[in-house]
């Protein structure tokens, strides 16, 4: 059904928004988020293939996950602990195109590492996202810890974390799973199952079917999303985040999303899935499906749809420009915040304060 016209101040709510407790708008800048993470990881393809950035893990196939799954979480509030696949979740919570490209570049204002971390090593001190580790699943446990310091100072804060399922297996999910569930934390682990651990299909590498099967174990709701619908995930991460914040404990929330593409720019999935499996994940692409289901509801016109490709085309090229114009670290800084109290007792620069200035995101 077409939005409502409204001759008063209340915001525009169709039917589709209103199902989910939304408004138009919502709707709207999800899928500009949605956009715009699948353009920025489509430049970071095109600029590693012309050998501009070493690096790149994509995020193709899970942005509607990741967008959905982050909107109902409290920007400069919660905590958010990515992994590298985490480009949508990234935006969402606050970081910026030029965020993201100078960690690909890895500039001394990268707010990141300031250039120390390898690329898809995305965090944030402003915008509270915890920067990860190579190690995958430690970060949940990072996750957990915040959750606890928030119970305790009763801030009302909620940290999630993500990984892939491959990373569902090590022991700190479960070490950290098990804590939280304890002492019901408000915590919300989110794994994004796109059936592919590198080259290692899920049938080896999970005994069930679901990984949100093993929330059981742990006394906790298990909750099993289609990731290609992003306000389904959407609904999942507000009643888990509502659940939280409600002092109820965690929520396991497995989203069913794909990989568009390799498991990194040095991998050839090729080798090890069939035509027909890539010709078929192609159909379970969440930027299509919402586009498609934003204009049957007459929520995204033509109009609407071109200013939000402008404005990500111009974001786009901003940050690559930008990216390319910033110095590389000072080798001098770099045993700077390895010690407490030493010379790097505080950033080399200070990106955050850039970033919050720019005005591309």
């Amino acid at each position: 059904m077409a939005a409502t016209t409204r001759s008063d101040t209340r915001p525009a709510t169709s039917d589709l928004a209103a199902s989910v407790g939304l408004v138009d708008a919502d709707l709207v800048e999800m899928y500009r988020y949605v956009a715009l993470a699948r353009a920025l990881d489509e430049r970071m393809w095109i600029l590693n293939r012309a050998g501009r950035i070493p690096f790149v893990i994509s995020g193709q196939g899970h942005e509607g996950a990741q967008v959905g799954i982050a909107w109902p979480f409290q920007r400069g509030h919660d905590w958010i602990a990515p992994f590298y696949r985490s480009i949508a979740t990234c935006l969402t919570f606050g970081m910026s195109p030029r965020d993201i490209l100078t960690a690909q570049y890895a500039t001394a204002t990268d707010p990141s590492s300031g250039g120390r971390q390898m690329p898809g090593h995305y965090g944030s001190r402003q915008h509270n996202l915890v920067s990860v580790s190579s190690p995958v699943a430690t970060q949940l446990l990072h996750a957990v810890g915040i959750a606890l310091a928030a119970k305790i100072r009763r801030t009302g804060q909620v940290a999630m974390t993500s990984m892939g399922e491959g990373s569902s297996n090590q022991g700190d999910v479960h070490e950290g799973l098990n804590f939280a569930a304890i002492h019901k934390l408000p915590f919300v682990f989110v794994v994004e199952n796109n059936g592919y651990a590198i080259s290692v299909p899920a049938a080896r590498q999970v005994s069930v079917p679901n990984v949100a099967d093993r929330a059981s174990g742990y006394g906790i709701p298990g909750i099993v999303v289609d990731g290609v619908d992003v306000l389904a995930c959407y609904v999942a991460a507000r009643d888990a985040v509502a659940r939280a914040r409600a002092g109820q404990g965690p929520t396991l929330i497995e989203a069913k999303v794909t990989r568009l593409t390799g498991h990194s720019s040095d991998d050839q999935q090729t080798k090890y899935r069939s035509a027909e499996e890539l010709e078929a994940e192609l159909k379970r692409d969440a930027l299509p499906a919402f586009r498609a289901q934003l204009i049957e509801a007459e929520i995204l016109t033509e109009a609407i749809e071109a200013s939000i490709a402008a404005k990500i085309a111009a974001d786009v090229e901003d940050a690559t420009d930008y990216a390319e114009s910033q110095p590389d670290p000072d080798p001098a800084t770099a045993l700077h915040h390895v010690y407490a109290g030493d010379a790097g007792d505080g950033p080399d620069v200070a990106p955050d304060a850039d970033s919050a200035t720019e005005t591309s995101d």
